[in-house]
């Protein structure tokens, strides 16, 4: 590997590229260690940019031959340097022809074209296809691609494009003499380099009809490695779902005669929305009730979704260029996410149900961003949306660009509406189907379609940091007002965000109040206060969006006889931190009355918060956890709330959201803090916990439904508490429940208890899950994701002893990224304690497996170095350590660009 000097690049230097690739017919020879490639594009000088040579990327290529219109070049007339080839004078038009050869058995970075399991696969986004062929691989290069795929008859019977199959039959023998054939395909619609896809094996096919919205015919087929054909039915439901919902809710139909997905195992990405022939990771595609939890099969819905509407949001408009990345990931994860919930809603028996549902998806929406985005932005890799440099553009496919982006765009739909964001997306696509444009024309047409000025709302996509709004109320019983005093800070050097922030006032009764700002004309009040009779029936009357677009505001609503409440951010109406000084008795209050469902998980959470960071400065736990005992007790007996939303208000904020929390953390104090608080709770509320263990007991099939997912997550969490409070019992109960439930949800959460509770019958359930699912690579990284975040137990041996011993086991890899995340990953980015132990063995550990993994896949190295981001926060002494470590590992004379550019942030930040 060479050393990759950091070389910055900004946004405010983009220049559009110099020459334009029209076409390219790309024939690849497949072999697994000599594959030859001949691509053949008509170029064109772009009027548009400075005159320059031809510049085409290319990284690692045996370039054999170069001909312009026909005619060779000399070796001299071309250069091939590192990551270029170079032409210096071209004509205006012409035919370009390069022949290379590429090695796909040694692509261990998997990224461009690479085998797995005798099967070739690609991943071309972001730099993947300068790996295949000379091109100018940037997305504003739009191309249409005809593609030939010739391969061993036997060995490679399947040979899949991006497009529709336009040729296919015998080629030619190869130089072994062994019977070869050719597939050839097309794709009729412009589409930049990264999202052109192969896929060549001995794969099956799982496949169906489907009729769209105008009346065609479309082809719909999931291929696999043999014997996984079973694991498919749920993504190809989920396939349907999603191109209907895309058809209902934006008008938006399928444009290909066929639509592939392809699963393979070793994969950097969850999944890749290739035009026509989407490859995803297995995790993603592979659902069953043996080897995948309900959250399993919940991801799998919402992956093959996302895939799926990048067809038009990514495909058919994409990015200009990589800072862009945003207006792609943002806008498909907010609209995945809009499908998820629409997907509940429509299972659910009633309007509150439904509602109930989407509320329940936007909590775990929520709860993922804050665990993961916004220590993101309080650490050294913040950057905006639209980021404006970066070193690496592997290391920006973050929870920033993905998460945060997609809590922007929800915010714009919330400030036009429902349906004035279908307008608006609807004049995206009427402007720049077909091009590659910026967030800024994104915004634009929605503020054109809705006659509203979203200038100020730009300033979203230049922020790193997480906004706060410090909100302060006041109640004046004279004039019977409230008043409300919110001010941004962190709002970064442009001035004041424009934020909607969605309030509602919830009265002492805990019915919510109508809403009336001094500054409108005031409606008749009944006797109550509590307005007339169609106000009553508007919810609209009882939250109100504010739109907040100066530094401070203020406030007054009127007809408030009585102090109330304030519900503040309602349904997280904007990615912001709120400080508000609400008392214990408040959240309580909120937790058990707000009509609000996510701002009644919100108070929920806040007062465990609360109760945890009381017992971390020395409070008992007993007299600390009292309030938030009672609250939790009231929501365990209310069987009126759905189980969803009861499990997701009973579990505990994770360590790390935790230590968010604190400006100097000491990870041993956070988790004794959070296991007494565990304990406690376990134990004021033992039976409750155990009735609801009975009485959730599953009556019927396993079926992945909202409903039984809802009653198996909240019979987990109650045997998870159970087991806590040290009852032996419930460690019966759980190894019964390990050994007899149908489905994973049901043993995981068993182990888990075991686990959890330092059981006597945690490591024969472990030994047996081993035995038992062996031949199953999903289950078996759960088996070592498990094992890798599991907490010490009393007096026994670190955690990593146990981690080291399983890099040795014949299930694990280090070449494979799904072994990597469950094992090294789980270890370093999800076991706070272990990882940070103060006499940095963690440390050390994270130092070899950097230096490891570096030299086979740069992009899963730096993922697993972002361990080390947040180091700033910890004690004095694993400050120590962990700078020592990193000043170590940034002074290798061989680091990839990846790996540098994360730890020379970590080291420069503070």
């Amino acid at each position: 590997m060479k050393n990759d000097l950091p070389v910055t690049i900004k946004r405010q230097d983009y220049a559009p590229a110099a020459h334009r690739v029209e076409s390219i017919d790309l024939t690849l020879e497949l072999d697994p260690v000599a594959t030859t490639v001949i691509a053949v594009s008509q170029v064109r000088r772009n009027e548009a940019a400075p005159r320059g040579p031809l510049r085409l990327d290319a990284v690692g290529l045996e370039v054999l031959a170069v001909s312009i219109n026909g005619v060779a070049l000399p070796a001299d007339r071309y250069q091939v340097r590192d990551d270029e080839l170079v032409i210096g004078s071209v004509p205006e038009r012409f035919e370009l022809r390069i022949v290379n050869r590429i090695d796909p058995s040694a692509n261990t970075a998997l990224l461009g074209l690479f085998v797995s399991n005798g099967n070739f696969y690609t991943q071309c986004e972001a730099e993947g296809f300068r790996r295949i062929t000379c091109f100018p691989d940037r997305p504003d290069v739009m191309a249409r691609f005809v593609v030939t795929l010739i391969g061993d008859r036997e060995r490679l019977p399947v040979l899949l494009s991006n497009g529709n199959l336009i040729a296919q039959g015998d080629w030619a023998a190869g130089p072994d003499g062994r019977a070869r054939h050719f597939a050839r395909w097309e794709d009729p619609f412009l589409k930049p380099s990264y999202l052109f896809a192969v896929v060549a094996g001995r794969l099956e096919v799982s496949e169906q009809t489907l009729r769209t919205c105008s009346g065609r015919d479309v082809l719909l087929q999931i291929w696999v490695e043999p014997g996984n054909q079973d694991k498919t039915a749920h993504a190809m439901r989920s396939l349907v779902r999603s191109i209907r919902w895309d058809e209902e809710r934006f008008g938006l139909e399928l444009d290909l005669d066929r639509f592939m997905i392809v699963a393979v195992g070793d994969f950097n990405m969850g999944a890749m929305e290739n035009k026509g022939l989407n490859i995803f990771n297995t995790k993603y595609v592979f659902a069953h009730p043996r080897i995948s939890t309900d959250g399993d099969f919940a991801a799998v819905e919402a992956v093959v979704g996302h895939e799926y509407f990048h067809n038009w949001t990514g495909n058919r408009v994409t990015c200009r260029d990589w800072f862009q990345l945003t207006l792609k990931e943002g806008l498909t994860v907010f609209r995945d996410q809009e499908f998820s919930a629409d997907m509940l809603a429509a299972e659910a028996a009633s309007p509150m149900a439904a509602a109930s549902s989407r509320a329940v998806k936007r909590i775990e929406d929520v709860r993922n961003l804050r665990a993961t985005q916004f220590p993101e932005d309080a650490g050294p890799m913040a950057h905006p949306i639209r980021p404006d440099a970066y070193q690496e553009i592997n290391n920006f496919y973050t929870m920033t660009v993905y998460e945060k982006g997609a809590e922007v765009v929800r915010m714009l739909q919330t400030l036009v509406g429902r349906d004035g964001f279908r307008r608006g997306m609807d004049l995206y696509f009427e402007r720049h189907d077909g091009q590659a444009v910026t967030c800024d024309d994104f915004v634009a047409a929605i503020a054109d379609a809705n006659a509203r000025e979203l200038t100020q709302f730009g300033r979203w996509y230049a922020q790193a940091g997480t906004p706060r709004l410090i909100v302060h109320g006041r109640h004046d019983a004279a004039s019977q007002t409230y008043t409300l005093e919110v001010e941004q800070t962190n709002s970064g050097p442009d001035g004041a965000l424009h934020i909607p922030l969605t309030v509602g006032l919830v009265g002492e009764g805990g019915q919510d109040l109508m809403l009336r700002l001094a500054t409108e004309t005031p409606e008749p009040l009944d006797a109550t206060g509590a307005g007339t009779p169609d106000e009553q029936a508007s919810d609209a009357a009882r939250s109100r969006v504010l739109e907040l677009t100066e530094a401070r505001h203020s406030f007054v609503f009127t007809g408030v006889p009585r102090a109330p409440t304030p519900s503040l951010a309602r349904d997280f109406s904007a990615p912001v931190i709120i400080e508000f000084d609400y008392t214990e008795r408040d959240l309580a209050f909120l937790a058990a009355h707000d009509a609000d469902p996510f701002n009644r998980w919100e108070a929920s959470q806040r007062l465990a918060i609360s109760t945890l960071l009381s017992g971390l400065s020395g409070t008992p736990m007993a007299q600390a956890g009292a309030t938030l005992a009672r609250a939790w007790g009231s929501a365990l007996a209310d069987d009126t709330l759905d189980p969803a939303f009861r499990e997701l208000m009973m579990a505990l904020p994770g360590e790390g959201v935790i230590a968010e929390q604190i400006p100097v953390v000491d990870p041993d104090a956070v988790r004794t803090a959070r296991e007494a608080l565990a304990r406690h709770l376990g134990l004021h509320l033992r039976q409750g916990w155990a009735n609801a263990h009975a009485r959730l007991a599953p009556g019927q099939p396993y079926e992945p439904s909202a409903a039984q997912s809802g009653s198996r997550a909240l019979r987990n969490l109650a045997l998870w508490y159970w087991s806590m409070s040290g009852a032996s019992q419930a460690w019966v109960a759980a190894a019964h429940q390990f050994d007899t439930s149908d489905n994973m949800s049901a043993r995981q959460g068993a182990l888990a208890a075991l686990l959890a509770a330092h059981a006597p019958q945690a490591e024969p359930a472990l030994e047996r899950f081993a035995r038992e699912l062996a031949d199953e690579p999903l289950a078996m990284d759960k088996w070592f994701m498990m094992q890798a975040t599991r907490h010490r137990a009393p007096q026994g041996p670190p955690v990593l002893a146990r981690v080291r011993q399983l890099l040795s086991h014949p299930a694990f890899s280090l070449r494979n990224p799904n072994k990597v995340r469950s094992l090294i990953g789980g270890f370093c980015l999800g076991n706070l304690a272990e990882f940070h132990r103060i006499d940095g063995s963690g440390y050390q550990f994270w130092e070899e497996m950097i230096g490891e993994l570096d030299a086979l896949n740069p992009q899963i190295a730096a993922r697993i170095a972002r361990a080390m981001d947040r180091w700033r926060k910890f004690t004095p002494q694993r400050q120590a350590l962990a700078r020592a470590t990193l000043e170590r590992v940034a002074g290798r004379a061989h680091l990839s660009r990846d790996v540098r550019e994360i730890v020379g942030k970590a080291l420069a930040d503070g």
